[in-house]
C-alpha cells in the first residue's frame, strides 16, 4: 500500500499545477482558450469554446460562489475576479474568471481546466450553472 502511494503523488500534484501566466485582464479582455477543448470563455468566437456572458454583476456572482462547494475566490479586484475550483475526486483544480462590463450590463466569463487535454463539458456546465444561479 504505501509503494502505491508513493507512486500515486507525483500525479496528484500534477492534478493541482500551479495557475496558467496568462490570467488576469489584458487590454480589458479575459486570456483566448487554447486550442485543448477545455475550456470555454465569452471572448472567444470559435464554436467549441465560446460561451455567453452572464447578466449578472460581481456581487451576485460573488456572492452565489460563496455557497457552492469545492470554489475559493482568489483575486478579487475591481471588475475582475478569479476562482478555483477542485474537483472532488483527484482535485483537478479550475480557473474561472469573471470580467464585469458595466457600460454592456454584463459579465464576460472564462473557465479552463489547467491540465489535461479534455474535460468532458465540464468548464461549459460549471459556467451554465452559475448562470442558472445568478440570472
Amino acid at each position: 500500500m504505501k509503494k502505491f502511494i508513493l507512486s500515486v503523488l507525483p500525479f496528484l500534484s500534477a492534478c493541482s499545477a500551479d495557475p496558467p501566466i496568462d490570467l488576469g485582464v489584458r487590454e480589458n479582455r479575459l486570456a483566448p482558450c487554447p486550442q485543448s477543448p477545455n475550456c470555454v470563455s465569452s471572448f472567444d468566437s470559435d464554436n467549441s469554446h465560446t460561451i455567453r456572458p452572464l447578466n449578472a454583476d460581481l456581487e451576485k456572482i460573488e456572492r452565489m460562489l460563496v455557497s457552492l462547494n469545492h470554489a475559493n475566490i482568489v483575486d478579487r479586484s475591481g471588475n475582475y475576479m478569479r476562482v478555483e475550483f477542485t474537483s472532488r475526486i483527484l482535485r483537478y483544480i479550475d480557473d474561472v474568471e469573471f470580467l464585469h462590463d458595466e457600460n454592456g450590463g454584463i459579465t464576460h466569463v472564462r473557465s479552463a481546466s489547467r491540465v489535461g487535454f479534455t474535460d468532458l463539458g465540464a468548464n461549459r456546465k460549471r459556467v451554465e450553472k452559475i448562470r442558472s444561479l445568478v440570472e
